[in-house]
């Protein structure tokens, strides 16, 4: 049903009464604390949301797991139409209330940007807002305010008496900040619920140019633990420097080997199997990436050179490391050789690379260093018998996926995002960050797209994370539209 003229019939009519109560319907969600550690924040997230689906005529279950449940809700429209899955998460990171520019996180506050800071805005009203305001709260753009843009573009189509053009079935995930390890299991077990004809998910931010954008696939995530030993307990570097091994330089050693002075990875065989054709240069090469505009937001001068552009680089299976651990610093220093060096680390991987081809490269390549790999912390007998053990660890969290652009559910989407807005599409081939999205591919053999609505500059994860009005109302008129357009 859906085209431009028809979105803006439905959408513009809406009056500031109604973008009112969105606005705060957003606020009420963001005031729930939702970190996963706390189950009793997770029942108070999912009594809410069942509130607001059963608002809606939707049938709604809490779907057991073996740790947090998960939400459903489903509306039937026709048996003779397709059915669509949303998935989305109402779990989010844990927070440091110090660290943030107001009273709490979960005290969701209006800002407007004056010189280099965000100040509240007084007497904030609908009727007066500007677009680039920002609400600034705990999972404002990851991924609650998402969902509330989902409810709201609901109840724009039932109050005008409008009937969604396919089945809907919605799943939010309540762990997806700590990886989502139970949801491989609990979509089989729910795999008869859960069955549905398309995956659409709405998380992530848009392009930086702002324009509307569809991703098509995502790189997967592998965790890697490791801890290399000197003595087995710190010593003084006075009576031990030059004699106890220190784990410290064993961990530099090592860690240098792995990439070179490009931030290229050496492992042999690491890159083995990717293959960047013609066509996937035209859609890298179409995405208008200001690559100096992305070293300014991160703040560096050189990107390493595993790809030429930001692209191509996310076309690769990525080694990070995420934080080292040993010894005291600053007013804790002490005159020690440490015991130990801890080093998280991670690999994201893509449709071409196996994770647990990957993890196999990086043990083999720590062994050919001359360590011995334990998967145990040693013993006392072992530190005296083993001339450099490690601990290594190791477990796929989620894998890649990437679905065709030239495909029915791209199509569809394509169209969708257009008639809301009338604007340019940006089309991205795979994403550098990782969303629990293969358990429902694999287990229900469904093609699955990103549809991203918030701001890219929102701080996701961090402290004064924050989502930009004019992306929420967007959002919703985003998503009216994908709901009112016909999948040919």
């Amino acid at each position: 049903m859906a085209q431009s003229g028809f979105i803006d019939s439905i959408y513009e009519s809406v009056d500031s009464r109604i973008k009112t109560e969105h606005f705060e319907l957003l606020e009420d969600f963001l005031s729930i604390p939702n970190d996963a550690n706390y189950p009793a924040q997770i029942d108070e997230n999912l009594n809410w949301l069942t509130q607001r689906f059963e608002e809606l005529n939707f049938e709604t279950s809490i779907l057991e797991t073996q740790a947090l449940p998960l939400f459903f809700a489903e509306k039937k429209v026709s048996e003779q139409l397709p059915t669509v899955l949303f998935y989305m998460h109402f779990d989010g990171q844990p927070v440091d209330s110090s660290k943030w520019n107001q009273e709490s996180p979960h005290l969701p506050v209006v800002k407007t940007k004056s010189g280099e800071e965000w100040i509240p805005v007084k007497d904030f009203e609908i009727k007066n807002m500007e677009e680039d305001w920002r609400i600034f709260a705990r999972s404002a753009s990851d991924d609650k305010g998402p969902i509330a843009m989902f409810l709201s573009a609901l109840q724009v189509l039932q109050a005008k008496g409008i009937q969604p053009e396919f089945n809907i079935k919605v799943i939010l995930d309540s762990m997806e900040e700590k990886g989502s390890p139970f949801l491989a299991p609990a979509v089989s077990d729910h795999k008869n619920v859960l069955t549905s004809d398309y995956l659409v998910v709405f998380d992530g931010p848009m392009h930086d140019s702002g324009l509307p954008t569809l991703l098509y696939g995502v790189r997967g995530i592998t965790r890697l633990r490791m801890e290399i030993y000197g003595p087995s307990k710190p010593q003084h570097s006075g009576h031990f420097g030059n004699y106890a091994p220190n784990p410290v330089f064993r961990a530099a050693e090592l860690l240098a080997s792995m990439k070179d002075e490009d931030g290229k990875v050496i492992i042999s065989g690491f890159y083995d199997g990717i293959q960047i054709d013609e066509e996937a240069k035209r859609v890298m090469n179409s995405v208008p990436d200001d690559e100096l505009g992305i070293q300014k937001r991160a703040g560096f001068a050189d990107p390493e050179k595993v790809g030429r552009s930001y692209q191509e680089s996310i076309q690769y299976p990525s080694l990070s490391v995420l934080g080292i651990k040993s010894g005291w610093v600053d007013s804790e220093t002490r005159t020690i050789v440490p015991d130990k060096v801890i080093i998280e680390m991670d690999i994201r991987t893509v449709p071409e690379t196996d994770s647990y081809s990957l993890i196999d490269l990086v043990k083999n390549h720590i062994g050919d260093k001359g360590f011995t790999i334990l998967d145990h912390i040693p013993t006392e007998e072992e530190m005296l018998r083993i001339k450099k053990p490690l601990y290594f660890q190791a477990s796929p969290l989620m894998f890649p996926f990437r679905t065709p652009i030239d495909s029915k559910i791209g199509d569809w989407l394509r169209q969708a995002v257009h008639d809301a807005h009338q604007k340019e599409l940006i089309q991205i081939r795979i994403s550098g960050g990782s969303v629990p999205l293969s358990f429902f591919i694999n287990e229900l053999d469904i093609p699955a797209v990103l549809v991203p609505l918030v701001n890219p500059d929102n701080n996701q994860h961090s402290p004064n994370e924050n989502l930009r009005l004019g992306n929420y109302f967007d959002g919703i008129k985003t998503i009216v539209s994908i709901l009112t357009s016909e999948i040919n």
